[in-house]
C-alpha cells in the first residue's frame, strides 16, 4: 500500500542503531480512542433519510420492512462487537509483527509508531457470523434464497482468507488478481437468475432486438465484475480512511438504491431481490463504520488487504445476486432526460458537494443494471478521492 511501510523480518533482528529513534523506547503503542462521535453524526444523516423512506415514504409488505428492521439491528450489535474487537486483536497482531509505518507521516513522531495491521480480519469475521446469524430470523430451509445467500457468503469467506493470506506473504500484484477469480467461483455456481439485458432505446434499431441473451458471456462478465469490483477497493487504497471511508459511501448508495427500487415496484420477485442486497449491505456498512472510527485520520490501525478484498468482493455480490442486471432500461423516459440528470450529478460533483454521487442510483429510479451500479461506484469513488483530506 502507498501509505504504509510493512514490517519486513530483519526489521525484527537488525540493530537498535538503524531503527527510527523514537521506537527505540516504544514497544506496542497504544489504540487512540475510538472516533464514535464522529461516525455517529455520519450515522444521523445517512439514517433518518433511509428509514424515512423504509417506513413512511413508500409502503411496503409488514414481513419485508420486518426483515430489514431485524437485520439492521443485527448489524448494529455487530457495530459494537467490531469496536470492542479491533483493540483486542491489535495486540495479537503487533505480537505477531503485523505492523506498519505511515510513510505520509514520515519525519512526524507519528511515523515512527508501529500501526497494526490487517484489521480488516475482525471485521470480515463479525460480518460473517452477522450475516449467518440472520437466516435464522430470516430463511427458512425450503427457501429458494437460501441456496444463493450461503453462495454469497461463500465467496466473502473465501476471499477473507485470501485477503488475509496475502497480508501475511505479501503476494505479488500478478496474482492478486487472480484471487478474486477464485472466489468467485461458488457465486458463479450458484447463480440460476436470467443472462439477458435490455439494449438501450437509442441502440433498438441497430440491434434488432429489445432484450438480448448473452448467455456463458454474462457469467464471464460478472466474473469480471467481481475481480473488478475487489481490486477497485483495493488499488486506491493508500491514504487513512480511504478504503473504508469509500466502501462505506458506496454501501449508503447502494442501500438508497435498493429501498427506492423496492418502493417502486409491485414484482415479489424483484423486491425480495434488492432486499437480498440489502441483507449483505447493512452489515457491511456496520461493521465498515466501526472499522473507519480507528481508521480515520490520524488512524491508529491499518485495514490490510484483507478488507479491501472482502469489502469488494460483498459489493460484487451484492450487484450480482440482487439482480442489478438490465442494462439501461429507459422505458418510459427518453434518452434526453437519462442525460440531463447525469449532467446535473457531473455538476453537483463539480462543485464541491460531497454526498452529490449518492444519490446517482436514486436519480436513475428506472434503471437496474450491473452497469448502472459500475458506473456509479467509480463516480462515487472519483468525488471521495478528490474531496478526502490529505494532511
Amino acid at each position: 500500500m502507498a501509505a504504509r511501510k510493512r514490517a519486513s523480518a530483519s526489521d525484527t533482528t537488525k540493530s537498535d542503531t538503524d531503527k527510527p529513534k523514537p521506537e527505540t523506547h516504544q514497544t506496542e503503542s497504544p489504540l487512540r480512542p475510538a472516533k464514535l462521535f464522529t461516525i455517529f453524526k455520519f450515522f444521523l444523516v445517512f439514517s433518518i433519510p433511509y428509514f424515512f423512506l423504509i417506513f413512511s415514504y413508500y409502503k411496503m409488505e409488514y414481513e419485508l420492512r420486518k426483515s430489514i428492521l431485524i437485520n439492521s439491528i443485527v448489524s448494529f450489535i455487530g457495530f459494537f462487537a467490531t469496536v470492542s474487537m479491533i483493540p483486542v486483536a491489535s495486540k495479537y497482531v503487533l505480537r505477531r509483527n503485523l505492523f506498519g509505518y505511515d510513510i505520509n507521516k514520515k519525519g512526524t513522531p507519528d511515523g515512527s509508531i508501529k500501526v497494526p495491521e490487517s484489521l480488516g480480519i475482525v471485521v470480515g469475521i463479525v460480518f460473517l457470523v452477522v450475516t449467518i446469524l440472520f437466516q435464522y430470523f430470516n430463511f427458512t430451509a425450503d427457501s429458494n434464497w437460501l441456496v444463493e445467500y450461503n453462495a454469497a457468503l461463500a465467496s466473502i469467506c473465501f476471499m477473507i482468507l485470501l485477503g488475509f493470506v496475502d497480508d501475511v506473504l505479501d503476494i505479488p500484484w500478478r496474482v492478486k488478481l487472480i484471487l478474486p477469480s477464485i472466489a468467485a467461483l461458488p457465486l458463479l455456481m450458484a447463480y440460476a437468475g436470467h443472462t439477458t439485458i435490455i439494449i438501450p432505446k437509442p441502440l433498438v434499431p441497430y440491434v434488432g432486438l429489445k432484450i438480448l441473451d448473452l448467455g456463458w458471456i454474462y457469467k464471464l462478465y460478472m466474473w469480471l465484475l467481481a475481480v473488478f469490483c475487489t481490486n477497485s477497493i483495493n488499488i486506491h487504497a493508500g491514504i487513512n480512511g480511504l478504503e473504508v471511508g469509500q466502501t462505506v459511501i458506496i454501501a449508503c448508495a447502494i442501500l438508497i438504491h435498493n429501498v427506492m427500487q423496492i418502493g417502486a415496484s409491485t414484482d415479489p420477485k424483484y423486491k425480495q431481490a434488492h432486499a437480498f442486497s440489502i441483507y449483505l449491505i447493512q452489515p457491511l456498512l456496520a461493521t465498515s463504520l466501526a472499522l473507519l472510527s480507528y481508521n480515520w485520520y490520524p488512524s491508529s490501525v491499518f485495514v490490510g488487504d484483507t478488507y479491501t478484498y472482502f469489502a469488494g468482493m460483498t459489493m460484487a455480490v451484492a450487484g450480482i445476486l440482487g439482480h442489478f442486471r438490465d442494462a439501461w432500461n429507459i422505458q418510459g423516459s427518453d434518452s434526453k432526460s437519462i442525460y440531463e440528470r447525469f449532467l446535473f450529478i457531473l455538476k453537483l460533483s463539480g462543485k464541491g458537494c460531497n454526498f452529490s454521487c449518492l444519490w446517482f442510483f436514486g436519480l436513475y429510479s428506472d434503471s437496474q443494471s450491473a452497469l448502472t451500479l459500475i458506473f456509479g461506484l467509480l463516480l462515487i469513488k472519483l468525488r471521495f478521492q478528490v474531496s478526502i483530506n490529505y494532511h
